[in-house]
């Protein structure tokens, strides 16, 4: 069974409470959950599967603990592992920013070696810009609870059911 971590930035608590629902639905998988606070760039190398999760601030700004950590990210040998993304936004006050967090740790990974998984289609979705959306998906699950929470937990079963089959 793969080894699979889970890495959350959260200032108000929204996407610690979204990684927790993600490692309780990854049923029959080995999963570690951590702060990326507390986390340090060797403790990626323990896993071949990763969920880096950030909510997106103000105007298109990455959470504070995500930032101070990017740095760290950008110098992982992150080759062979899968990694997959999701992010928290608000599609309604910034629509023109929506989830751009979750862009600035997909464009480290890729440049670290790392195979995205995980992609998920605009359909649904209430924004008008996002620097996350690539070749026409979103690079990882967005997801928006100051106005969309009625779909989060919908979008996160079908999203983790996708990564169950990319992480096996």
């Amino acid at each position: 069974m793969k080894k699979i971590a889970i890495f959350y930035g959260s200032s108000t608590g929204n996407t610690k409470t979204v990684a927790h629902s993600i490692a309780d639905k990854l049923t029959g998988c080995d999963v570690h959950l951590a702060d990326i606070s507390n986390a340090a760039a060797e403790h990626l190398t323990e896993f071949s599967c990763l969920i880096f999760g950030t909510s997106t601030w103000g105007y298109g700004d990455i959470q504070d603990d995500w930032e101070s950590f990017l740095p760290k990210l950008k110098k992982a040998d992150l080759n062979g592992k899968r990694v997959a993304l999701f992010g928290l936004g608000d599609g309604e006050s910034y629509p023109d920013t929506f989830v751009d967090g979750i862009a600035d740790i997909y464009d480290a990974v890729l440049k670290c070696g790392a195979q995205v998984v995980g992609q998920v289609p605009t359909d649904g979705y209430n924004f008008s810009e996002s620097r996350a959306v690539k070749d026409g998906v979103f690079v990882g699950l967005p997801l928006d609870e100051d106005n969309q929470s009625n779909l989060t937990n919908q979008r996160l079963e079908a999203w983790i059911g996708e990564l169950k089959s990319c992480f096996s």
